[in-house]
């Protein structure tokens, strides 16, 4: 039997899995399989959990975890999962982790990897207070990581660079305090086991990228 390698990051907001989640795919030549993405596709299909899914967003409504399995169960099924995939935003809850443990059995496949990227708080909060976004274009940058030539101009449109809502220092805090209290329990699910890495956030992309490769390689 051939063990798909199923891959997990866990990580608090602004901690970088998506932009990690995305390069590792892309290095070990798997679906980078986000919860929207999932969704969207979905929803597009025009499937009997895409309408379904479709009548909760347009109401407004939380995403209940029954219809999130479904959506993973069905993404599970296309060819392009067969060796396994990159999951990016799921899974969020115990539930959610119980249900993907049952489809990957299903099919004698088992979690490869699951990379918790760790950073320290008050590190997240600079992160994301200093994103800056142009209100023209939409370009980013970081008054620390990548600033403007000119202070608060978009360098391709000329643009005023804003800082949005949701990377205000309080709201930041507020949502990292949301983070720990729901994901503590799905970091537990998984911490005794051999697949489960934590691997720092610090640094550089590349430093936190090399980390988390070497931890594949480990789990490998």
């Amino acid at each position: 039997m051939t063990v798909a390698k199923h891959l997990i990051f866990l990580g608090a907001p602004g901690v970088g899995k998506g932009t990690q989640a995305q390069r590792l795919a892309q290095l070990m030549g798997l679906p980078h399989v986000s919860t929207g993405d999932m969704l969207r596709a979905s929803v597009q299909s025009g499937s009997d959990i895409g309408l379904r899914a479709a009548a909760v967003m347009e109401s407004g409504a939380l995403m209940g975890d029954d219809i999130i399995v479904r959506i993973v169960a069905e993404r599970l099924l296309l060819e392009d999962a067969s060796d396994g995939v990159v999951f990016d935003g799921f899974p969020r809850t115990i539930h959610q982790a119980h249900a993907l443990d049952h489809l990957l059995a299903a099919h004698g496949d088992e979690i490869g990897a699951v990379l918790h990227l760790d950073l320290d708080d008050e590190e997240i909060v600079e992160r994301l207070s200093g994103r800056r976004v142009c209100s023209k274009c939409g370009a980013i940058y970081h008054i620390r990581y990548h600033a403007p030539t000119v202070y608060g101009v978009c360098d391709i449109c000329g643009g005023g660079l804003l800082q949005r809502e949701d990377d205000q220092p309080a709201v930041i805090r507020k949502r990292l305090t949301v983070y720990q209290a729901e994901t503590a329990p799905l970091i537990a699910y998984y911490h005794d086991r051999p697949a489960y890495h934590l691997v720092s956030g610090e640094g550089e992309v590349d430093d936190v990228f090399s980390r988390i490769v070497k931890a594949v390689e480990v789990a490998g």
